[in-house]
């Protein structure tokens, strides 16, 4: 038996995270507004895989086996964002098994780098950042491919009801017998969602009051490990009937969090941590005997590069390059926040049938025959300059841009404005997006 008094173990698999090895509460001083509410985040870096995801690996892999599904010298297959891939790369290795893991190039270099060292065998995608089930060229679409091979299995994280049991066998009972059951308010990011589902039920059990937010990120975001409003649709998962609310929080306001958890409360927590507390601290009111658990998924040394990308003013002369591309970066992600040049996907389509803009697909020209939007102009953005001359000569034309998830089509708008055009947006979520709503697409094929 595992010792946690004296943390003697006779395997890396006894310091999973459990009631009787908890993963630490510890409350937030300085960076909460409240002056009644007490505020603690669970910090899951703790686990010996580094993320909240072990759990969730080493529950789907305990019911697989259960369950008779796998057999010595095991090959598992499963798309990721990151942290489940690394926590199942470690469990495989412990029981001998191999790990297949189809992802995003979109995910930080750090995670991709890892999964390698940690043996798995990693296929780079041309993906989202986090995989979208049901996409004909995604990770996990190439996953389930593969699981049809009669020597692999796959465990999918993203339907699996071994997920969100593993939040309610540790993580709900770890939080209420850490709290004494004074619990008022659990928030947590939403990316498969068996962390929400699972500890949410486990705390609604104990006492119906508890309230269970979701905080997601916005359209477009770059936060790894956690998913859009429309992501959402596709995960199995979510379940928004058991939660007592969903709160959106902007991919700048995410890092700028992040950062400040890590300055002012010395904690070393990861971006999905900095939109979780983000969330939190708009949901939850301040009142007496209010007490919130925040999840905080993994800590920051694996973002590194998204750091840089986000917050310029981390990095060096040398890791910054030229002035105009810093300049254009910051217009850039300037750009993903405003209201004026952004627009959403239902938004989108209501735009098209009432004002009949010119869209502008700024993808290549093999992905926009592909399907597009019906008598869109394909305007790859290294060719955007040349093609120009196609645009209405009437700088008061309404004009739309897409790209396949709707960080490109930023850069060809704020082109367009440069052009002197008034009335520009960029689709937030893309022609994936589009997509995954159902909105008429047309092919040249």
């Amino acid at each position: 038996m595992p010792n946690h008094a004296y943390r003697v173990y006779d395997s890396i698999l006894e310091l999973l995270p459990s009631v009787e090895n908890p993963a630490p509460l510890v409350r937030l001083n300085r960076i909460t507004p409240f002056k009644q509410t007490q505020v603690f985040a669970k910090l899951e870096w703790y686990n010996p895989f580094g993320s909240v995801k072990d759990r969730i690996a080493a529950n789907l892999v305990v019911d697989a086996d259960e369950q008779n599904l796998l057999s010595e010298n095991q090959k598992l297959v499963e798309p990721t964002s990151g942290n489940t891939g690394l926590a199942l790369a470690m469990i495989a290795n412990a029981r001998g098994y191999s790990l297949t893991t189809p992802l995003s190039v979109m995910i930080p270099m750090e995670k991709r780098a890892v999964l390698r060292f940690f043996g798995a065998d990693v296929i780079e995608l041309q993906d989202t950042l986090c995989p979208a089930p049901g996409a004909p060229e995604g990770a996990i679409a190439l996953a389930m491919k593969t699981a049809e091979q009669p020597d692999f299995h796959m465990l999918n994280q993203y339907k699996n009801e071994a997920n969100p049991d593993a939040h309610f066998k540790t993580t709900g009972p770890e939080i209420w017998k850490q709290t004494g059951g004074k619990i008022t308010h659990f928030i947590a990011g939403l990316g498969t969602c068996g962390t929400i589902t699972g500890t949410g039920r486990f705390l609604k059990k104990q006492n119906q009051a508890v309230q269970v937010f979701g905080i997601h990120p916005e359209e477009g975001h770059d936060i790894p490990g956690v998913r859009s409003i429309r992501q959402l649709q596709q995960t199995r998962l979510f379940r928004p009937g058991e939660y007592d609310g969903l709160q959106e929080v902007a991919n700048r306001e995410a890092f700028d969090f992040c950062r400040r958890i890590n300055r002012e409360e010395s904690i070393i927590a990861g971006p999905s941590s900095g939109m979780a507390l983000a969330g939190a601290l708009k949901v939850v009111p301040d009142a007496p005997g209010n007490l919130a658990v925040v999840m905080f998924p993994d800590n920051i040394f694996k973002y590194a590069s998204s750091l840089m990308k986000h917050l310029p003013d981390m990095r060096t002369k040398k890791d910054s390059g030229n002035l105009n591309e810093r300049l254009m970066e910051a217009m850039i992600e300037n750009a993903r926040n405003d209201e004026q040049l952004t627009i959403g996907l239902d938004a989108a389509f209501e735009f098209l049938e009432k004002e009949k803009p010119v869209v502008i697909d700024v993808r290549n020209f093999t992905d926009y025959r592909k399907g597009h939007i019906s008598g869109a102009l394909n305007m790859p953005l290294e060719e955007i300059e040349q093609k120009a001359l196609y645009l209405p000569e009437n700088r008061r034309a309404p004009l739309l841009c897409v790209c396949k998830r709707g960080n490109i089509s930023l850069s060809g708008a704020l082109y367009l404005k440069s052009l002197g055009y008034r009335q520009v947006r960029s689709i937030k979520g893309g022609m994936s997006g589009w997509r995954e709503k159902g909105y008429p697409v047309e092919s040249d094929r």
